[in-house]
């Protein structure tokens, strides 16, 4: 039988160049080393359906305001990965920070999947303290309330099955309402796992990234994460790990997550 889904595309899109003691909670021996971060939306593929996105990504304006290089534009990098952005039906927020909801304009005709606990957080009284707002954009969600109104936006409470080898799996910590998706595919179970994992260190070395809500809720995620891949790097995707290009098969900075890595993920650790 064959799977559900039949493509996974991570399309990096942006990059944030950086040492890696901005990338962990604690001190680290290699503080002084690059560890740059990658930015992805995801395009997962089932026959017979259009092209699911997972995230929207952010523009210019985020990027010049928060010091970020846009490597490829996202309508740009739909186009490359063969995806008409007008066509898309559904997208699956996994999160309400500027760079996961900043580009829900370029989908117009899409409807908005996102958990009860996230927007309820990002409109409530917590965002009026400044370092808990500051990974959000106001813009972004104040388009997806809008979005809301003209009946785009379809809510989640928690683990449910999304779409025939489709599935959403609560995983907060990072954020109050983030959701990991995971993929029925010919190799198994593929966990897009967006900020559970900014990188597959910060769950091998078990240090966090340093944007959390809650702490223990983010490490609680983290093994949530892993154990939905069954407890396997190679089948778990972070957020915003450039190893994601370097061991799966990449052309044009997209590279298929749903085929099995060329090089194992802990060769590359």
């Amino acid at each position: 039988m064959s799977a559900l889904v039949t493509a996974i595309q991570a399309i990096r899109y942006a990059r944030h160049e950086r040492n890696a003691g901005g990338n962990f909670t604690a001190p680290v021996d290699d503080h002084d080393l690059p560890m740059p971060l990658d930015y992805f939306v995801w395009a997962i593929h089932r026959e017979g359906h259009p092209p699911m996105i997972v995230d929207t990504g952010f523009g210019a304006a985020a990027a010049a305001a928060r010091g970020r290089e846009i490597t490829r534009p996202i309508r740009k990098s739909l186009r490359d990965a063969g995806i008409d952005r007008l066509g898309v039906t559904d997208v699956i927020l996994t999160h309400l920070h500027y760079d996961h909801a900043g580009g829900l304009e370029d989908f117009p005709n899409a409807r908005f999947h996102i958990q009860d606990a996230e927007l309820a957080f990002a409109t409530s009284r917590h965002v009026c303290n400044a370092s808990t707002r500051a990974p959000f954009d106001g813009e972004p969600v104040a388009e997806l309330v809008r979005r809301l109104y003209a009946g785009q936006v379809v809510f989640h409470d928690g683990d449910e099955e999304f779409a025939p080898g489709i599935a959403l799996r609560l995983a907060h910590g990072h954020t109050a309402g983030l959701q990991v998706v995971v993929c029925d595919t010919a190799r198994g179970a593929v966990v897009l796992a967006s900020d559970a994992a900014h990188l597959y260190a910060n769950i091998t070395r078990k240090l966090p990234f340093p944007i959390f809500v809650d702490e223990a809720d983010y490490a609680r995620a983290q093994a949530r994460a892993l154990d939905l891949a069954g407890g396997s790097l190679d089948h778990l995707i972070p957020g915003h790990d450039p190893l994601v290009l370097a061991c799966f098969p990449t052309e044009n900075d997209i590279a298929r997550v749903d085929l099995a890595p060329h090089t194992p993920v802990a060769e590359m650790l």
